[in-house]
């Protein structure tokens, strides 16, 4: 948990660099388009100097704690069953395939929106159909670990886990191809702010992942180490 919280303090810092200039530009372009329209503007709930900046760190801490404690728990039980030996090798691995399984996969089919893209209405069924996708995901990436394990013995490491990462593509992108796809964007909103939008979202989230497994992988094979020596001397 405390190398999520230090997770946490980096993507703070890289999403206020990145990610949150692009927010301020959406949010721009949907009120420039509701003044067209000769709407009145919402009231503002939290102000946009709170959400950018205390309520950023709390949310991205809070989360990267929660992460962080996750991720140790998946550690403890990978630890031993998975044929990755140094603590350092298997966090990486870890952190990249939860980065693929939980942000990559499905935001491919429901990739983040800034302000002014998506419809209110269709909120409930984007939500449980990214959700859904989430959980197949997880389940895919699960069955294609036993599946590389099972057939290593056949085929060797290299061969069984490009056969276990091409069973996970299948089953992902089977599903994902019959669930409802959502295509929101407004005609005039501009291309290249929802692609930097897009490109930020991923780059924070790899922030995240490869900053946890990193920092993680490290600090445990340090502290083993320690250990021996310790045991030795």
């Amino acid at each position: 948990m405390l190398v999520g919280l230090v997770a946490g303090l980096l993507v703070f810092a890289f999403a206020r660099c990145a990610g949150e200039p692009q927010v301020d530009r959406a949010i721009a372009f949907e009120a420039g388009a509701g003044q067209a329209r000769d709407e009145a503007p919402e009231p503002e709930m939290v102000s946009r100097k709170i959400q950018r900046g205390i309520g950023l760190l709390t949310g991205v801490v809070v989360y990267g704690a929660a992460l962080g404690g996750i991720f140790g728990l998946v550690f403890a039980y990978a630890r031993g069953r998975l044929s990755v030996a140094r603590p350092r090798v298997l966090a990486a691995w870890l952190a990249a395939i939860g980065f693929v399984t939980l942000v990559l996969a499905p935001s491919l089919k429901y990739p983040a929106n800034p302000p002014a893209v998506g419809n209110p209405e269709t909120i409930g069924v984007r939500t449980g159909a990214y959700f859904f996708l989430i959980a197949i995901s997880i389940l895919a990436s699960t069955l294609a670990v036993k599946v590389g394990r099972r057939l290593s013995g056949t085929f060797g490491t290299w061969y069984a886990t490009l056969l276990a990462a091409l069973f996970y593509v299948l089953v992902v992108g089977l599903c994902g191809h019959f669930l409802p796809t959502m295509d929101e964007v407004p005609a005039n909103f501009p291309a290249s702010l929802l692609w930097k939008f897009r490109i930020a979202s991923w780059e924070t989230q790899a922030v995240l992942w490869g900053s946890l497994g990193l920092l993680f992988g490290w600090l445990t094979e340090r502290a083993e180490g320690m250990a021996t020596t310790h045991a030795k001397g």
